[in-house]
């Protein structure tokens, strides 16, 4: 690594590329961690045995002098989680798909030393034959708008020069050499960022409240505690691009003042915590953290702290007694952060993806960066896509882009239950997390930005978009995010920590057939008790997943009220399993593994369930070959 005293970074960048230019070629492996727990360690360790047996020449550093005819290198996440472990060859820019380790061999004597494709490991969309060897010809990315994720895909998060070769630590020289902090603040709150963690707040607006406030210490802090089920998108940034948040952060301490800063990562994102700390090492012995930064009088401390994986504490004024060693519980406000946060001292809260967005307003001013997204919601959000669609994965669209856009063409269209695509088939789809809400096809069309999700009783959230087709039962949709919030609610609200659980009860009851008409309008007013008199954000949104289903699905909580039916066969309680005697055979596999004997009858003649012994639990159904057995 090149170290100097006063750091250059032209001559970082400038001798960085020169080495890569000298390369015959590149293999990008991507070290997500979807990637690394489905292998992708194992194919390195893979291509470097045969490339030894074959004399051929990889290296895994970049140096002054060629070391190998091919780079081999790991980027974060490339988003494309459904295709995973991916490969991408370079110049030629080719993606392989669900590669395994046996699969190397024969990428290195094709692609590698003949320039031939690996059909195989090549992309298709289903049911189609054409094959997309490169990603601009997949669906997938041809249509999103990767800016904040532009980078994770390609550079090695590890890798401190190849950020700064990509124009990395730029933006952060010039706002420390050239601009005073109110013009900092004055230019994010002109681009009109708004905050990704899902509150939406101004960035510019919070920065400049705290640059008012006289002290003598104030604080930025990274809030990468994302907690919401099904949620990554925070954590593929850190994982991928590490270095964008900390040039973020140093901006932003410029911006308001502040000498030091805290990286908060959930414990449970070792791979971000791993390559987080290593790039705040790594700033620091190049002198771009610590003291007099780029030979100003600029000082700027940072540290990275792991959460104990309280949901709570993606809240702002929980999140700060955790990092002060208390527990985390949110606090009344006011005060806010901005006038009294960590350690009593003013301090700014940004999310992951706020921050890592600042760069880039910095590099293409705030005019260019209001052409992106919608006028009262510039800019893009990544999303992570998941449920019922052919192509899960991280994805980043401008805000205004549709739900028909991202669930259709980039996820590739909804499937049922066997992985068949089925548009018609969709039923909603959960949008914020825990916090958000659900919603329907009637919303295909609307833009999805901070006004729009708002006006129909949802939200942006932190991105996660889980997507549910027609077989999905929303009252037990609404159970499993009540289930989530009363699980992570700390206690210290009556209304938030008894009103989560009886309205999971009630919730429960309605799916166990033990609801009358009366539990819909308890849940409703429970529902929005907690809602008013919670102290925070988790219990002030946790009734969301809930009015919302009950708002769009009426009729099926009334199915499961009145008629003590599931229209979705799901709840299981509410199940009866018949034998439509015209179908069945009497082959009596069903009779054989039915663990209660409920199912009697002659071989080759048709067989009955007793109801009353039945215990619901499906084997027969699952084993029937003629279809004979169904749910009512």
């Amino acid at each position: 690594m090149i170290t100097l005293n006063k750091i250059d970074l032209d001559q970082i960048s400038l001798a960085y590329n020169s080495s890569l230019e000298k390369i015959s070629g590149r293999i990008i492996l991507c070290a997500g961690t979807a990637c690394v727990a489905n292998g992708a360690y194992k194919i390195r360790d893979r291509f470097l045995e045969v490339a030894r047996a074959k004399e051929l020449s990889i290296s895994m550093e970049i140096q002054k002098e060629n070391s190998g005819d091919y780079y081999l290198s790991k980027s974060g996440c490339q988003g494309f989680c459904q295709m995973g472990p991916l490969v991408t060859i370079l110049p030629a820019n080719i993606l392989y798909t669900r590669v395994k380790p046996e699969d190397v061999e024969e990428i290195i004597d094709k692609t590698i030393i003949k320039g031939e494709l690996v059909e195989r490991l090549v992309y298709k969309a289903p049911g189609k034959e054409t094959l997309c060897p490169t990603p601009k010809e997949i669906d997938f990315y041809k249509k999103q708008r990767r800016f904040v994720l532009k980078d994770c895909g390609i550079v090695d998060p590890e890798d401190i020069q190849e950020y700064i070769s990509r124009g990395g630590y730029k933006n952060a020289e010039k706002v420390l050499k050239k601009m005073e902090p109110e013009e900092v603040c004055q230019e994010i709150l002109e681009a009109g960022l708004r905050g990704r963690g899902g509150g939406g707040f101004p960035t510019g607006r919070k920065w400049a409240l705290t640059l008012k406030e006289k002290s003598n210490k104030k604080y930025v802090i990274c809030n990468g505690d994302e907690g919401d089920p099904g949620a990554f998108m925070d954590r593929s940034v850190m994982e991928g691009n590490p270095h964008s948040v900390i040039e973020g952060m140093i901006i932003a301490a410029k911006a308001i003042g502040a000498d030091e800063g805290y990286v908060y990562v959930r414990a449970e994102y070792p791979l971000a915590v791993a390559r987080m700390k290593k790039a705040v090492n790594d700033a620091e012995s190049l002198g771009l953290l610590g003291n007099g930064i780029f030979n100003s009088d600029f000082n700027f401390k940072l540290h990275v702290m792991e959460g104990a994986g309280a949901f709570v504490c993606g809240e702002e004024t929980a999140l700060i007694s955790s990092i002060e060693g208390k527990r985390g519980m949110p606090s009344p406000k006011p005060p806010y952060p901005a006038q009294k946060g960590l350690w009593g001292k003013p301090t700014v809260i940004n999310n992951v993806e706020t921050l890592a967005t600042i760069p880039l307003i910095m590099n293409m001013g705030h005019a260019e960066f209001r052409k992106i997204g919608t006028e009262n919601s510039p800019g893009t959000k990544t999303f992570a896509v998941t449920g019922h669609v052919a192509n899960t994965g991280l994805i980043e669209v401008p805000f205004g882009t549709t739900l028909r856009e991202i669930i259709m063409e980039i996820a590739g269209g909804v499937t049922d239950n066997n992985g068949n695509i089925d548009n018609s088939k969709f039923k909603a789809v959960q949008i914020g997390g825990p916090s958000g809400g659900c919603l329907t096809a009637e919303h295909l069309d609307m833009p999805l930005d901070f006004d729009s999700l708002k006006s129909v009783g949802a939200m942006v959230g932190s991105g996660g978009l889980v997507v549910m087709n027609e077989d999905t039962c929303m009252v037990k949709i609404a159970a499993y995010f009540m289930q989530f919030t009363q699980n992570e609610s700390c206690g210290k609200c009556v209304l938030c920590r008894e009103g989560t659980k009886q309205m999971l009860n009630l919730l429960n009851d309605i799916t166990k057939g033990k609801a009358d008409h009366n539990t819909l309008i308890l849940l409703d007013e429970l529902a929005e008790a907690v809602k008013a008199g919670s102290l925070c954000a988790l219990g002030k949104t946790a009734p969301s997943p809930v009015l919302s289903t009950i708002s769009q699905f009426k009729e099926e909580y009334r199915a499961h009220v009145e008629d003590k039916k599931c229209p979705s066969g799901n709840c299981k309680d509410l199940l009866e399993y018949k034998i439509v005697p015209e179908l069945c055979k009497g082959c009596r596999l069903c009779a054989k593994k039915c663990p209660s004997g409920a199912i009697t009858g002659n071989l080759k003649e048709a067989h009955i369930i007793n109801t009353e012994i039945c215990t619901k639990c499906g084997i027969c159904f699952d084993t029937c070959k003629f279809k004979a057995i169904v749910k009512e």
